[in-house]
């Protein structure tokens, strides 16, 4: 079965900004001043070069300060903490892939059948967890009270619940959701490509085997056999 990735492209011109979610507090941006800005972009530069060369865990406060030729006081004022430094990193890519399955093309984006849209959704968040892995990492809520209710994550859930509703009228779609999330984790993605040393073209292709299953096994279930409209 193919696990071509599609495409996220540039996010839409019109996205609908509302419903983007970030990470962390609510981000001041509109307010700021123009140098303020400037600083925050060279800040967030110098950070993710620092975790492109030396991976998140070498990214500290100290070490943002001297790559970007400013004062650690500078660092810690705009972003708060290392947490709030990761936060921001993973914030514009959050928000791309956002925009990219709220109203983007499809099948990433509305306008292609359920099943589609939901393997498009999972092809493209395993190639940026793979991407960013060391960041998600390191971002990653350690407390079980916060692991499934950071607004970013409810976003991604109750994507992946609206399309199974669409996919499989009859099934569990909450519990159905977090079966499928599962095999997205950035923790279990670890574990598969790095520590077993599988490649991600075979995650790709489980995903897309578990979705025509999922909504395939769903449809026999019901007596539709194949049908993708029963």
């Amino acid at each position: 079965m193919s696990a071509t990735i599609p495409p996220l492209g540039p996010p839409p011109e019109r996205a609908d900004d509302a419903a983007l979610l970030q990470l962390g507090p609510a981000e001041d941006s509109p307010c700021l001043r123009a140098d303020a800005a400037r600083n925050r972009a060279r800040l967030l530069e110098a950070a993710a070069l620092l975790v492109e060369k030396h991976g998140a865990a070498g990214l500290t406060m100290e070490a943002v300060a001297t790559a970007a030729s400013v004062g650690k006081g500078t660092v810690f004022r705009r972003f708060g903490d290392r947490t709030g430094l990761l936060t921001a990193l993973l914030d514009h890519s959050e928000k791309k892939f956002q925009a990219a399955f709220l109203s983007g093309p499809p099948p990433l984006g509305p306008g292609a059948p359920p099943e589609e849209r939901l393997r498009a959704f999972g092809l493209a968040l395993l190639r940026r967890t793979k991407d960013e892995l060391d960041l998600q990492l390191a971002a990653e809520p350690t407390s079980p009270d916060r692991r499934y209710t950071v607004p970013a994550r409810r976003l991604l859930h109750g994507h992946v619940v609206l399309l199974l509703r669409q996919a499989v009228p009859d099934g569990d779609a909450d519990l159905l959701a977090h079966a499928l999330m599962a095999q997205l984790n950035p923790g279990l993605i670890h574990h598969l490509t790095r520590q077993r040393g599988m490649p991600v073209e075979r995650l790709e292709t489980a995903w897309s085997d578990l979705v025509t299953r999922v909504v395939v096994g769903a449809g026999d279930a019901r007596g539709c056999g194949a049908d993708p409209v029963c």
